[in-house]
């Protein structure tokens, strides 16, 4: 069977040595290409056949290669991560992917790596089709992130906001709601001082404890305590209003809507 893979690496260097590494332990494998963030790596899959096989960073320049999964079904492709996670850390990948590669990368662990990728190719060619798509769609990569953020040592707790020459601390806490506007992300106080940071709201959603902060739509993250009521809106949507008159109304879509009154109600 004639292999084909793709790497997923925002370290140029790193990238190579994996790829040389790859070809060396199976010469016979193509290497389709060599994507370097998120944003790349979704539009090469939304078009081309996908791969057998995904090298994937976990940490990419432009975020957490989970975000990835939430715009591209990934149905077909078996995926060994790379990460620089320590090992107890990634305990939970083992039950989700083919393996995981701990970074520097050393030869034998990669021929492991392919190994059992080899290995599952001959189990999964025992599978039916939709048996095997169900199962991969039945993968929660958000809950996978979210595990790595408790056994790295819990939630994000603060940030560090740059202003003029000096830098200081921004609790978490003090945070009303995160906003993305014009290819920015923003920290509104409940003062409604406005801090930019340089990250994601997807990164964000990962990082922020979820008992705390919700994931209102594609443009907000709103903390609990910043919410002073919120009501129905039209075609089953809602309205939530904050405190201290923050924000003029932040919209919950439909198919949010009933998690977000779970949420509400913990």
């Amino acid at each position: 069977m004639d292999i084909n893979a793709i790497i997923v690496e925002d370290e140029i260097h790193s990238g190579e040595m994996l790829r040389d590494m790859i070809t060396d332990l199976r010469p016979d494998w193509k290497i389709l290409t060599m994507l370097q963030s998120v944003s790349e790596t979704v539009e090469w899959l939304k078009n081309n056949e996908h791969p057998h096989i995904i090298f994937l960073d976990i940490e990419l320049a432009d975020g957490n290669c989970f975000s990835i999964f939430d715009q591209v079904e990934v149905n077909e492709s078996g995926i060994i991560f790379t990460t620089a996670y320590n090992e107890y850390a990634l305990k939970a990948f083992n039950l989700n992917s083919i393996d995981y590669l701990l970074k520097p990368t050393k030869e034998e662990d990669l021929e492991r790596s392919i190994s059992k990728f080899e290995s599952a190719i001959e189990i999964i060619s025992k599978v039916t089709e939709e048996e095997e798509k169900k199962k991969t769609a039945d993968i929660d990569y958000q809950e996978l992130a979210r595990s790595i953020a408790k056994t790295q040592g819990g939630y994000r707790k603060r940030f560090l906001i740059s202003k003029r020459e000096a830098f200081f601390k921004l609790g978490v806490e003090d945070i009303a709601y995160f906003y993305f506007d014009a290819r920015v992300t923003f920290a509104v106080t409940y003062e409604g001082r406005q801090h930019i940071l340089s990250t994601s709201l997807d990164k964000l959603e990962e990082e922020l404890d979820p008992e705390m902060f919700f994931r209102s739509n594609r443009q907000t993250i709103v903390n609990v305590e910043a919410i002073d009521k919120f009501e129905s809106y039209f075609s089953g949507k809602l309205v939530v209003k904050l405190v201290n008159n923050l924000h003029d109304k932040i919209m919950i879509s439909r198919a949010k809507a009933g998690a977000f009154k779970d949420w509400m109600n913990h």
